[in-house]
């Protein structure tokens, strides 16, 4: 069989009676078993995704098979598919099973899609480099001595060496958008209360966003509209309507784009990444729309503003795991209180564990009102300030990382270097506007580029048809 770059491709196929869905599903296996190093795969659902298959394959043959008949998806390890273990890549969380299904991974079966197994990723989504989960790492197929990005690193390989369709990740901070820039995808967060989420495995509540990796924007913007909406599960998500933006992908106007002087002006910025962000930028001159350079005074303060943030939450969100209802438990405990302690120091790797003691930190009687209240007054600023651009300008444009793939351990002793790497990414997620990278050509290494795209709240329309017309073009 060969290579399918898009679903269209599939569905033709599917269509001319060239294939089937459980052919499909048994190609996608077949790669996952001869590509397993790169370590994508925490757990493979071969049995159900080839039963799902067949059931599909009867709905084509009867006429009545859903939009997503054919294709084959992965998700992170994160998200909740009943009767599958799920442990957020933790010890502390070893073979816990899902009671049910999370509403974004339901809304793609109920869509005939085909669910193919589960994707490694930092632990509970904390980490730039998909070194932190008790998995093991995973490789970038690009080149396997660097990292894929995290947190959603398996998710990323996954349709990166063609082991599925499309993935399933989640960005907190630039976790799917980043992994996208290393692995020359493209990978969208979408605006925040978008999607539901109801099933996933939380790690800081006020930032967490469901988020799909493609090779392409029309797939990307196809499973984004069957996921999204309004869910009686989740009180927090938005009942405006969604529109159908697979649908509303032609671009043919002019229109209005920032970019931030800060960004490219960056000393953490590498030379080729500036090069093409720029070559964008002239480019979209040329064709005729506005591009104009604009000060973010702030953009020093969002880093330390997010991690403020979210590792006070993720404080709060993980006391939950603590060895008594479920997950791990350590076999050395002598009394209750060495129980709960001896559990969490076991069953959490360095990293979670470093983020949940920022975060108790933080969140501390004497320190609250010193970093976690002065943190959401900086976040609403800088809320308001990137709104206020979004109303003067259709979209932002800059890199979606610093720097392409660096080589596995190059910052796993400096957590500081590590936590740069979200530079670019944090903005959209401490404002909740939707941000979405595409593929900027590669550097002198061959590594792939990213340029990233943010819009205004609820306007991930407007930003798949201008990021379809972006990719596309510069394909030709």
């Amino acid at each position: 069989m060969e290579k399918f770059l898009s679903f269209d491709e599939i569905k033709k196929s599917l269509a001319n009676r060239e294939t089937d869905c459980k052919a499909i599903v048994n190609y996608y296996l077949n790669n996952i078993q001869t590509k397993a190093h790169l370590n994508a795969f925490v757990e493979v659902y071969t049995d159900s995704a080839l039963a799902q298959a067949s059931k599909v394959d009867e709905k084509i043959s009867s006429g009545s098979a859903g939009r997503l008949a054919g294709m084959v998806i992965g998700i992170k390890d994160v998200l909740c598919y009943q009767g599958h273990t799920v442990n957020a890549s933790s010890k502390i969380l070893e073979r816990f099973e899902s009671q049910f299904t999370s509403t974004a991974v339901q809304r793609l079966i109920d869509e005939d899609a085909i669910i193919i197994g589960r994707l490694n990723c930092d632990e509970f989504g904390m980490g730039s480099s998909n070194e932190n989960s008790v998995h093991g790492k995973v490789l970038n197929a690009a080149d396997e001595s660097r990292v894929p990005g995290g947190s959603s690193g398996g998710s990323a390989v996954a349709v990166q060496a063609n082991l599925c369709t499309v993935s399933l990740g989640t960005d907190t901070g630039g976790s799917v958008r980043q992994p996208a820039a290393f692995t020359g995808l493209v990978g969208i967060k979408p605006t925040y209360s978008r999607v539901s989420r109801w099933g996933l495995i939380a790690y800081a509540s006020s930032f967490d966003t469901i988020g799909v990796f493609s090779k392409n924007v029309p797939d990307n913007a196809l499973v984004m509209e069957i996921m999204a909406g309004s869910d009686d599960f989740d009180s927090t998500v938005s009942k405006k309507p969604v529109p159908h933006y697979s649908e509303l992908l032609h671009f043919d106007k002019r229109v209005k784009v920032a970019y931030l002087k800060e960004t490219i002006e960056s000393p953490a910025l590498q030379a080729e990444i500036k090069e093409n962000t720029l070559g964008v930028l002239d480019r979209l001159k040329n064709e005729g729309h506005q591009v104009d350079e604009v000060n973010f005074p702030l953009l020093k303060y969002i880093l330390p503003t997010y991690y403020i943030l979210t590792t006070a939450e993720a404080s709060s969100n993980l006391s939950r795991f603590d060895g008594v209802k479920y997950g791990y438990r350590t076999p050395n405990a002598h009394n209750l209180e060495s129980m709960y302690k001896m559990t969490r120091t076991e069953g959490f790797g360095e990293e979670v564990k470093r983020r949940i003691m920022l975060g108790t930190f933080v969140l501390s009687a004497s320190y609250y009102d010193a970093y976690f209240t002065k943190a959401q007054k900086v976040r609403r600023l800088i809320k308001e300030f990137t709104e206020d651009l979004l109303n003067k300008y259709d979209y932002i444009i800059m890199p979606t990382t610093p720097s392409t793939a660096f080589k596995f351990g190059e910052h796993s002793n400096d957590p500081v270097a590590m936590y740069l790497e979200d530079l670019f990414t944090v903005q959209a997620s401490v404002s909740g506007v939707p941000a979405l990278s595409i593929p900027n050509g590669v550097d002198s290494k061959g590594l792939p580029i990213g340029l990233q795209i943010m819009a205004n709240s609820f306007k991930e329309a407007e930003l798949y048809a201008f990021a379809n017309y972006l990719n596309t073009t510069s394909s030709q």
